[in-house]
């Protein structure tokens, strides 16, 4: 299952079911498990392994070195690609640097489309779409379930919390709360991913309470921590809210994305 103009390189790990298309090139170091599918012309080069069922569409590279316009990075950082996701074409993933772990992942069944753009030391949660063209900085870190609409660019640092939504066309430069929906350049916190939560499953009473504790968390009256911790108080039993506090509580090289002004 591999044509014979691939090029696998010694030291290559392949498992069984693998395919590897015509003109791919697959250098030493790399993992390839199970029933993964790799199309034509693609390039996956160092400390690379892909876990059961990923399909790679054509000219995607994995594991190249970060993009530095001055620095350079030793070799021997590494990407993990979780299971059953799918890389579309033209997608680039960088790997890890030295300073901050050597290592960017991506979770399991997540659907990165057309021209994708994954930077170094990122770290990207299970079920994930990246739409076209959507671009990471480096160190970003992505929950689970996170949609980020097409043409959208995220800033190096920035989190992005679980289920949330960022709408195409956006230019991300502050952390993006759970179950938040966001837009705009540069974006702004637009309220909550009620439509995702609803698709997902989520208890309609919990959902309610999220959407008053937002409100609660973003009104006028009294400073931003004092409405964070009552809210943290008052709902302390409710698992999504709780989980948009500590990701507020977090410590962060950047601040969270606000509502727009009125």
């Amino acid at each position: 299952m591999i044509h014979p103009t691939a090029i696998i390189e010694p030291g290559a790990e392949i498992a069984e079911g693998v395919s590897i298309g015509p003109y791919s090139h697959i250098s030493a170091g790399v993992v390839i498990h199970e029933d993964v599918q790799i199309q034509s012309h693609v390039v996956i080069s160092g400390r690379v392994t892909l876990h059961a069922k990923t399909q790679v569409f054509p000219f995607v590279s994995l594991g190249s070195a970060p993009q530095f316009n001055k620095e350079v990075i030793e070799s021997g950082g590494e990407l993990i690609v979780g299971s059953g996701c799918i890389l579309r074409e033209h997608v680039t993933v960088n790997v890890g640097t030295p300073k901050w772990g050597n290592k960017t992942t991506i979770g399991n069944n997540c659907f990165l489309m057309t021209g994708a753009h994954v930077g170094h030391d990122c770290h990207v949660g299970d079920h994930v779409i990246l739409t076209n063209h959507v671009s990471l900085g480096g160190h970003c870190i992505l929950g689970d379930y996170v949609i980020v609409g097409g043409l959208s660019g995220v800033h190096q640092f920035v989190r992005i919390g679980d289920h949330a939504f960022v709408g195409g066309m956006s230019g991300v430069e502050n952390d993006v709360i759970p179950y938040g929906s966001v837009y705009g350049n540069r974006a702004s916190l637009r309220g909550l991913n009620l439509v995702g939560l609803k698709r997902r499953g989520f208890e309609r009473e919990k959902i309610d309470e999220l959407r008053f504790a937002y409100r609660l968390l973003f009104a006028d009256e009294g400073s931003f921590n004092e409405r964070v911790e009552f809210v943290a108080e008052k709902y302390n039993d409710n698992v999504l809210i709780h989980n948009m506090v500590q990701f507020i509580q977090k410590d962060s090289t950047r601040t969270v994305c606000m509502p727009a002004a009125k």
